[in-house]
């Protein structure tokens, strides 16, 4: 896939689908919305929009706001974590389940994600078991990419 495609790709899930899904609110709901359920690949695409009045702007870091690689890898979760729950899981056991954060590995911070811009993130489901999953996921920006790592879930309830 070329990741620059997705840059103006109108969003196929918002809010209301994320909602019914991610604990995540408010602030800390980081992705806006899926551009791609995953298909016969696997792949799944979703993005935040960075914008300079987003809570974290003024203060990470003054001047020169750059979108923290925490915060990154947890909208690369939460993206993980819609498709645990809608997809990994077997449909009679959705109802309720509590997807965690389980860990991080191997993350690269490529370039500097500054507003205004649309992060893109795309992700795999690499391993799958009752209560975990790792996927590989990775950010672009048009056709830079930003970050890769491996995410982790682990079913809490």
């Amino acid at each position: 896939m070329d990741p620059a495609s997705f840059a103006a790709m109108p969003a196929v899930l918002g809010k209301p689908d994320l909602d019914a899904v991610l604990p995540q609110v408010n602030r800390f709901r980081m992705l806006d919305g899926l551009l791609m359920e995953a298909g016969e690949d696997g792949v799944l695409v979703g993005f935040k929009e960075i914008r300079g009045d987003d809570w974290w702007a003024a203060d990470h870091l003054p001047g020169r706001p750059i979108f923290p690689g925490v915060l990154q890898c947890e909208l690369a979760a939460q993206l993980c974590t819609w498709d645990i729950v809608t997809r990994q899981l077997p449909e009679g056991d959705r109802e309720g389940a509590f997807i965690g954060f389980g860990g991080v590995d191997n993350a690269r911070f490529r370039t500097a994600v500054v507003p205004d811009c649309r992060l893109v993130v795309a992700a795999k489901v690499e391993k799958s078991t009752r209560r975990l999953w790792r996927y590989q996921a990775q950010g672009w920006i048009g056709a830079d990419l930003a970050f890769e790592a491996q995410i982790m879930g682990v079913r809490l309830g």
